[in-house]
């Protein structure tokens, strides 16, 4: 996986506190996320179901750039990351959909990874600097600016409808089934 267990809760706290319930469901939905596309080859990464263009690696690479947009860009007004800021996002919006079928498992799973050591160090600053109420530097269009607390939230529900795609993708390659990895 991607930390040491005892530095990453498993799943979330059956009566935690507001943050180790919110820190615990991202993390059970990352490690979810991983498992469904752990141990595939390329050829497994571009599988798709049905219809939809969907693929296990266009998910990693997706929700790789979200972790950055959101916990980087949104909460800390960071730029974009590499390869982010190289990428003319008007010309190809779906850029990190199109090319993971170019990337080697690998480099998915490394890009992945490297998102989501940024986003624990970016939350770990967040909460020592204000808990989870502390206000974002993303002004919405509307006004106002999202809280951590709000965030994680929408980071949660990013993971939850892609865990939902992961499991129906990954059955369709080898009949992988579960809600959660194996310990």
């Amino acid at each position: 996986m991607t930390e040491n267990s005892e530095a990453v809760p498993q799943e979330p706290p059956l009566a935690g506190d507001e943050t180790d319930t919110l820190l615990g469901s991202l993390e059970r939905q990352r490690r979810t996320l991983e498992w469904k596309c752990a141990g595939l080859d390329a050829a497994g990464l571009r599988v798709t179901v049905g219809v939809s263009s969907m693929t296990l690696g266009g998910l990693l690479k997706h929700v790789a750039l979200v972790e950055d947009d959101v916990l980087s860009q949104k909460l800390l007004g960071h730029r974009p990351a590499a390869p982010w800021d190289a990428i003319d996002w008007d010309a190809d919006p779906d850029w990190e959909w199109r090319t993971a079928a170019e990337d080697t498992p690998e480099q998915l799973l490394a890009l992945w990874r490297d998102s989501v050591a940024r986003s624990r160090a970016h939350v770990r600053q967040a909460l020592a600097d204000g808990g989870p109420g502390r206000i974002g530097a993303f002004v919405h269009p509307r006004g106002g600016s999202p809280s951590l607390r709000r965030l994680l939230v929408d980071l949660i529900e990013e993971y939850a409808r892609h865990v939902g795609h992961a499991d129906l993708i990954r059955e369709s390659i080898d009949g992988l089934v579960g809600e959660d990895p194996p310990r």
